[in-house]
C-alpha cells in the first residue's frame, strides 16, 4: 500500500510541474479538402484529399494528405496514391478504380499547395454497359493573406 502511495505521489507531482508547451500561433492560416466516390453494379470506388498551410512570423509550414481505395465483387479493383515535395509545393493524387466486366467505377482526387493558395479537387464516374454515365466533379481553394 506504501508503495502506490509513494508512486501516485511521484506521478501527481511530475504532472504538476510540466510546463505546457504551446504550438505557434498562425498569422494566416487555411484549409482545403475534397472527395468523392462512385459505385455501379459490384464496383465501387472512393478517393479524397486535404491540405493545410499556417503562415508564421518564421515562414510558413503545409501539410497534405491522400488516399483512395476500390472494390469489387468479382472483377479487378486498384488504388494508388502519389504525395511529390519540393521546395516550392507539395501535391498529392490518389486514384481507384474497380471494373467487373464493362460495369467500372473510378475516382480521382487532385491536391496541392503552393505559394499559399491552396487546391482540391476530385472527379468521379460510375458506367454500366447500356447506360449513361454518371459523373461527378468537385473543387475547392483558398489563398492565404500575404503578409
Amino acid at each position: 500500500m506504501k508503495t502506490n502511495v509513494l508512486f501516485a505521489g511521484f506521478a501527481v507531482a511530475a504532472a504538476l510541474s510540466v510546463t505546457p508547451v504551446y504550438a505557434q500561433d498562425c498569422n494566416a492560416a487555411g484549409t482545403v479538402g475534397s472527395g468523392g466516390s462512385a459505385a455501379a453494379g459490384g464496383t465501387s470506388a472512393s478517393t479524397l484529399g486535404t491540405a493545410g498551410a499556417c503562415t508564421t512570423d518564421d515562414g510558413r509550414t503545409s501539410s497534405i494528405a491522400s488516399g483512395g481505395s476500390a472494390a469489387t465483387a468479382d472483377g479487378k479493383a486498384k488504388s494508388q496514391t502519389k504525395v511529390n515535395e519540393n521546395p516550392n509545393q507539395l501535391r498529392a493524387q490518389s486514384k481507384a478504380q474497380a471494373m467487373d466486366k464493362g460495369t467500372f467505377s473510378k475516382s480521382q482526387t487532385k491536391t496541392r499547395v503552393r505559394d499559399g493558395q491552396l487546391e482540391s479537387s476530385t472527379r468521379s464516374m460510375s458506367h454500366v454497359p447500356g447506360q449513361k454515365p454518371t459523373k461527378s466533379t468537385t473543387s475547392n481553394s483558398t489563398v492565404l493573406p500575404q503578409q
